[in-house]
């Protein structure tokens, strides 16, 4: 099958890879190169990293609604149009394009979690399963008719950042059977039931901040959900803390106050929640290497309290 492939981030890598082994790639667009680091250098995206390694050929328009664009796509004549983690919303003299459509790859069950951030929601949420779906793009917000459905377990422990990958892999193998599928016309689109929808909005930093007042549980899925984007923050004193991981203790706080840190002669560095203590194993100071959570309780000169 012919195909045009849209794809910026790394998430889409594993399905622009499996892709080229039995499709014909005639066209790969991702996003510009863009300042990244601390040193705001211009950094290639991952799938024009890819797309050189396999010696495709690849354009990195501004706009991918552009007349200029439009043009490029009616020469190459795709016959499918695949998008993954692409970074800008397609308008309809694009996705309807090619013959047999333009296809998402999304990291939901649809119509579960759309929008920008599916993966973290799912875990911040405490969902115990997600996984990739494959829908035709329309006008609306990953609304569109669904291809294939395939689910995963989530981790009670997995942050965002394992999920992604896993999720990444699976994409890869349910793009690959949503063609096959077409191909043998044994995949009939299916509606949304719009009643089931739920949303997950772009994340913001100041979505980190932790509240010790929220359950133990709900913190450690906040923890999880936002590692490794945007992290998750709290303060000693005036003193910005990062916690980059935590455990559930099942341990009843008693008169441990949210956000104080109780039973230090354990070695662990146990903070009190609206219900049970919580366990952060991997925490940073500000301007500071990653340390356990042991060895920061270590360096405290006194019991205090995260605020």
């Amino acid at each position: 099958m012919r195909v045009v492939f849209l794809g910026t981030a790394a998430f889409a890598r594993p399905s622009l890879i499996a892709l080229a082994k039995v499709h014909e790639i005639a066209l790969i667009i991702t996003q510009p190169d863009r300042p990244a680091g601390r040193k705001q250098q211009l950094s290639p995206p991952a799938v024009k990293v890819e797309a050189e390694h396999l010696g495709l050929r690849f354009a990195q328009p501004e706009w991918i609604n552009s007349k200029e664009t439009q043009g490029l796509l009616e020469e190459v004549a795709p016959e499918v149009i695949v998008v993954a983690a692409y970074g800008q919303i397609l308008r309809e003299a694009v996705f309807s394009l090619p013959p047999l459509g333009t296809i998402n790859i999304h990291a939901s069950l649809l119509p579960r979690y759309r929008g920008a951030a599916p993966i973290n929601w799912a875990i911040i949420r405490g969902e115990v399963e997600t996984g990739i779906t494959t829908f035709l793009i329309e006008e609306g917000l990953d609304t569109g008719l669904i291809l294939l459905k395939k689910a995963l377990q989530i981790g009670r422990d997995e942050t965002a950042g394992e999920l992604h990958d896993r999720l990444a892999a699976l994409g890869a193998e349910v793009i690959l059977d949503t063609l096959a599928g077409l191909e043998a016309k044994t995949l009939g689109p299916v509606a949304q039931n719009d009643k089931e929808a739920s949303v997950a909005p772009m994340l913001r930093r100041e979505d980190g901040l932790i509240n010790w007042q929220k359950r133990a549980l709900e913190l450690h899925n906040q923890v999880r959900g936002m590692n490794p984007w945007p992290g998750v923050y709290t303060h000693l004193g005036e003193a910005r803390v990062k916690v980059h991981r935590t455990a559930l203790t099942e341990i009843a706080c008693g008169e441990v106050r949210p956000g104080q840190i109780a039973l230090r002669e354990t070695g662990r560095l146990l903070v009190g929640t609206a219900d049970d203590l919580l366990e952060i194993l991997e925490v940073q100071r500000e301007s500071h290497p990653r340390m356990t959570g042991c060895a920061f309780l270590n360096g405290l000169r006194r019991v205090t309290a995260f605020n």
